[in-house]
This record gives C-alpha cells, structure tokens and sequence, in this order.
C-alpha cells in the first residue's frame, strides 16, 4: 500500500527540551494506527506538525506525497484535524457550524446538506442540529467536533483524543464510523488514545517515548512481546515506564493493596 503518512528524522525542540527526537513514522493508506505514550512523549508536537501548524526543525513530513512543510496547501485539502481542544462556533448552531466547515473546502448546496446531515446523524447527534454549540453538553459537543470534519470525506483524519468526553456507547460508535469511512472511502485515521480498548482495535500502535518511537506494531504483537519481570526490573531506571506500560496492558506495576502486581 502507498504511504499515507512518511515521517523520517523529524527533530523539534521547546527551548532545550527535545519534544522530537529524529522520529520516524510511516502509515500506509487505509490504516488505522494509534500513537499511545504519555505526556510530554511528542504526541501532540507530531500532529501539529502533520497538521501543518508547526515545521520541523530538521527532517521530512508528508502527507501522500506532500510535504508538510513546503507545500502546506496541498496537505489542508486532504485533512481532517480533531484536536483536543474544542473548535467549534459556540454562537452557531450544530449544522452551521459543519456547514461553514464544508464551504471552506468547496463544498455548498445539496451535496453539503446531504454530507451534513450524514455526519451528524452518524454522530448521533441530528436532533440537535439546530441548537447552537453553546448550548450542548460537553459529550454533544465533541460529538459535532468529529462530524464537522468527517463532513468533508478527508483522506487523512488526525484525531487527538477523539474520544475523550463521550460515554462508552459513543466511544464504540465512533470507531464504527471510522471502519465505515474506512471502508467506503478509503480513508486513513491516525489517533492518540488513552483506551486499550480502542488501541487493540486498530492495526498498528506506536509507542512514543521522550520524544521517540520506541515500538511499533500490531496490538496482539507488542503485547506479546511485554515482559512484566522485565518491565519491573527497569522501572526505577525509567520513570515513565510504568504509564507506558499501564497504557499497553492495562496494569500497573502494584495491585491496590500496594503489593506487586
């Protein structure tokens, strides 16, 4: 399959801190891959910069074929960005607010309607089309974050945290949605996630650590390869480890009486 996302060497730093550390990446078209790793890992860091918000102080980034850095425009019209922090018109109402979205990518009449109300009907939000942002629960509103962009049909979906704020039974739609996207379009998700359930459901997990991949695999293969005694054995020379443990198994390292798990 062709590269949908190409990152090789990419290095940024904050002042003296590395966010970045010669990291590479490559999704192949039509994956879904998530990027596990705690705070301060580089997550966000690397999808600013395949968003095009941020360049890369040494290193290549491309988006099917596009650089993100030389030729931002071309990488914007086949993009589809969730990040965490909300982006919405608290003022508009739910379908405006996709509506306004759609335009920017040349969509308009029928067709924008049509791409909408699917979106927002996927997202099992419609009822609420009319409401403005404002008024709508925390959960609603993420809710119309991720329709406004899939209304557009992006080859690529960056999504931060796509999840974070809803209930399980919309966690569950969401990845429907995008197995189905998937399916239809062809399009290619690239996600952080703190849910293993959500990561196991994907076809390869890179583990970011201090600003470096530092596995990337199938989900049923990294979790073979985690050695709980090895894990033990390192933890005090590492301590982050344990949150990138707990993240790919869904244990700690002690049970809740204190005692080793």
């Amino acid at each position: 399959m062709s590269a949908a996302v190409d990152v090789r060497g990419v290095t940024h730093h904050f002042g003296s801190r590395a966010a970045l550390n010669a990291v590479d990446l490559d999704v192949r078209a039509g994956e879904i891959v998530a990027l596990l790793g705690p705070n301060g890992s580089g997550k966000t860091t690397l999808f600013r910069i395949l968003a095009t918000l941020l360049k890369a102080e040494t290193g290549r980034a491309a988006v099917f074929g596009n650089d993100t850095a030389a030729d931002p425009h071309a990488v914007r019209r086949i993009l589809g960005v969730v990040f965490q922090q909300p982006a919405l018109d608290p003022l508009l109402t739910a379908a405006e607010n996709l509506g306004h979205h759609g335009r920017l990518y040349g969509l308009g009449g029928a067709a924008l309607r049509e791409r909408c109300d699917a979106a927002l009907a996927a997202l099992e939000v419609a009822d609420r089309a009319g409401d403005r942002v404002a008024s709508l629960s925390g959960g609603l509103r993420r809710r119309v974050e991720i329709a406004k962009v899939l209304a557009h049909e992006p080859k690529l979906l960056l999504l931060d945290e796509p999840s974070a704020g809803l209930d399980p039974r919309a966690r569950k739609g969401l990845f429907a949605i995008l197995e189905d996207l998937r399916s239809r379009l062809g399009t290619t998700v690239l996600m952080t996630t703190h849910h293993m359930e959500e990561a196991d459901r994907c076809d390869r997990v890179a583990v970011m650590d201090a600003g470096k991949v530092v596995a990337f695999d199938a989900p049923a293969e990294l979790k073979r390869r985690v050695d709980p005694s090895a894990v033990q054995r390192r933890v005090m020379a590492h301590p982050n480890l344990e949150d990138v443990f707990f993240q790919m198994t869904g244990h700690g390292f002690h049970g809740d009486d204190g005692e080793p798990a």
